[in-house]
């Protein structure tokens, strides 16, 4: 059982069901048929061949059960209820670096679904947690790793 809120986006819900779904046929299949091949040489409990195969079920299973939980407990957001008056999860906010001047945007998204690189931010991240109620206008310092950041909340919308 999770100790913790899922918060997921429409777009979260499907990847992670897609996951879910790759892993539960697919995968379970491959693994199968890795073990299959394992066993035609010798004693699988003492091929050093078998050794990838036999350790991968359990972890294929533990993976789809994690899964499941995370689809079973999260709290989808609905994206026509968003509020774009303050940031929140859902919602995409631009802002600007005070410190160096640029102009940066990301989707505020639940903790399972955040990719910095894809400019998805976690409501559970420094920022996020920093910029989670603001509005635009509202500057805001994040203690991060290398010290802090300013931020100046320019624009909240739908992500």
């Amino acid at each position: 059982m999770l100790d913790r809120e899922i918060i997921l986006t429409p777009e979260g819900r499907r990847k992670l069901k897609d996951e879910l779904e790759y892993l539960s046929t697919k995968k379970r299949e491959e693994v199968a048929e890795r073990i299959k091949d394992a066993r035609g040489f010798g004693d699988i409990s003492r091929t050093r061949s078998t050794t990838t195969p036999r350790t991968s079920r359990p972890w294929l299973s533990s993976g789809i059960y994690a899964l499941e939980e995370k689809l079973g407990s999260a709290i989808v957001i609905d994206a026509k209820s968003v509020k774009t008056d303050t940031v929140g999860v859902g919602t995409k906010v631009t802002m600007q670096d005070m410190a160096k001047g640029d102009i940066l945007q990301y989707a505020i998204v639940g903790s399972a679904e955040a990719d910095p690189s894809s400019h998805k931010l976690s409501n559970e991240s420094p920022v996020g947690q920093a910029i989670i109620g603001r509005k635009p206008g509202d500057k805001v310092t994040v203690a991060v790793p290398q010290g802090s950041m300013k931020f100046k909340i320019l624009t909240i919308e739908r992500a």
